[in-house]
């Protein structure tokens, strides 16, 4: 048996959520091990966030390319290489994951290539390949080992004719069709990216509407946004089973009462995550899985002492930047840091990079309802903008909730470009606990999009000025 190496704390993951605890303990003066099994950067930038941003960027590319007499512009013969744009994409996160290798090094990080698994209190043996690695202690152990696409019985990706996001980003060649089963981040974003190639796309949603985590409003306004682009968009339904041929699959979906039937060349399964809880030696511990997540307290406890848990494998929202922001305040917690604060959910934004773009944070106007809120609710349409307008691109909408008798914003839902790069500003409002007094005296500057964010604000008060 290998001689046990000790540290202060272990770090069984290294993906957004693990590689930043693990370089945060390290600035506080813990010596610190990381365990990854694959990638340096985990599904996020390896297969997730990173690398769709790059293959997105192309699709909207291609968009702008079929749309350039708008501009003053005429090209022939417009035409693209799918497989250049997968190459590039993997470029992208090759890049930024030998970043992060680089980074691990730099705050001297014990960096374990294998699978980790607990051995009892403080203790993790890694294997690699079945073979033993190495053997660790520490008084500190964070569990980071995120999650996966979930599977449905009858759906399940054969990485052929049905792909889950691994297939969906590197496709050997582009289909011509597809059915996306799932409207979520996940399903909205590859369901844009191929349609914006030239692929006839077909959105299946269980719920009743498209991004169902998001506001009634925006909702529609991407459901008739994507309509507008050519998308068939079905919610309500269900996927009852599908029909394999030679290289298509035809799709049996209930909607409505009624069945039918809908034939593309590839389907993508994007129906929801589960967390990576499985052989990773919870067996015999105080550690409290449910629904396929581990079970923590406001500082990413779990009922073992010594054991925590960040990120995906918590559960909702499965979020790069809730993952990294756990990792630092469980960590912070760990090193008896004075001041930490718990998470906040309602102050994590979210953000889906379709075409329109989606950006919210807080409350919805339903939820906030349902909390017993009178409210204060501000719209602002970005035809009303000057920038989007001279940007060639109108289409758009902020809505802004407060509360009517304190002025806390209680919610802001975004639809539109780059209101991914704006929703920032609303989570900082709301992190400060700002009012609309606060929001309103501030000055935003000309021209810029985000001037509809102030516009929307003003709104909610009846003092909006460009509408």
């Amino acid at each position: 048996m290998a001689e046990t190496q000790n540290f202060d704390l272990i770090v069984l993951g290294g993906g957004p959520g693990g590689y930043v605890a693990a370089i945060r303990a390290t600035q506080l003066g813990m010596k610190t091990a990381l365990v990854e099994r694959e990638h340096l950067g985990g599904i996020c930038l390896n297969w997730g966030c990173i690398p769709t941003k790059a293959l997105l960027r192309s699709s909207e590319i291609n968009h702008l390319l079929h749309t350039l007499d708008a501009y003053g512009f005429a090209a022939d013969n417009i035409r693209f290489d799918i497989g250049k744009i997968v190459k590039r994409s993997r470029a992208v996160a090759n890049q930024l994951s030998g970043g992060v290798k680089h980074l691990l090094r730099k705050n001297k990080v014990t960096v374990f290539d294998g699978q980790g698994r607990l051995a009892g209190k403080g203790r993790m043996s890694v294997t690699k390949d079945g073979k033993p690695v190495a053997e660790l202690a520490a008084k500190h152990i964070i569990l980071a080992t995120g999650a996966r696409a979930r599977t449905l019985p009858g759906l399940e990706a054969d990485g052929k004719l049905v792909w889950s996001y691994k297939e969906a980003m590197v496709p050997p060649s582009m289909p011509k069709s597809l059915i996306v089963i799932g409207s979520g981040a996940i399903g909205s974003e590859f369901a844009s990216f191929y349609l914006n190639l030239g692929a006839k796309v077909t959105l299946v949603e269980v719920m009743d509407r498209v991004l169902p985590v998001e506001d009634a409003e925006i909702s529609a306004f991407v459901r008739k946004a994507f309509e507008k682009q050519g998308m068939t968009i079905l919610t309500g339904a269900k996927v009852q089973g599908l029909r394999k041929g030679e290289d298509s699959v035809t799709a049996v979906i209930e909607a409505g009462g009624k069945v039918q039937e809908v034939t593309a060349d590839r389907v993508i399964s994007a129906v929801g995550i589960v967390g990576n809880v499985e052989d990773i030696g919870l067996e015999g511990t105080g550690v409290k899985v449910e629904r396929a997540h581990v079970v923590v307290d406001q500082y990413c406890r779990t009922g073992e002492p010594g054991v925590y848990a960040i990120g995906d494998l918590t559960g909702a929202p499965w979020l790069a930047h809730k993952a990294s922001h756990e990792g630092i305040l469980c960590v912070e917690t760990i090193a008896g840091v004075k001041g930490v604060h718990p998470m906040e959910v309602l102050n994590i934004p979210g953000c889906t990079y379709c075409r329109p773009q989606v950006a919210s944070v807080g409350l919805t106007e339903e939820a906030a309802k349902k909390a017993g809120h009178e409210l204060r609710v501000g719209r602002f349409p970005f035809i009303g903008n000057g920038k989007a307008i001279a940007m060639g691109e109108p289409e758009g909408l902020i809505k802004t909730i407060f509360d009517a008798k304190t002025g806390e914003l209680l919610g802001a839902h975004m639809v539109g470009p780059e209101v991914t790069e704006m929703i920032q500003g609303y989570t900082i409002a709301k992190t400060m606990e700002t009012t609309e007094e606060e929001l309103i005296h501030s000055i935003f500057p000309h021209p810029t999009i985000s001037e509809a964010m102030h516009e929307a604000v003003l709104d909610a008060y009846g003092r909006v000025i460009h509408m």
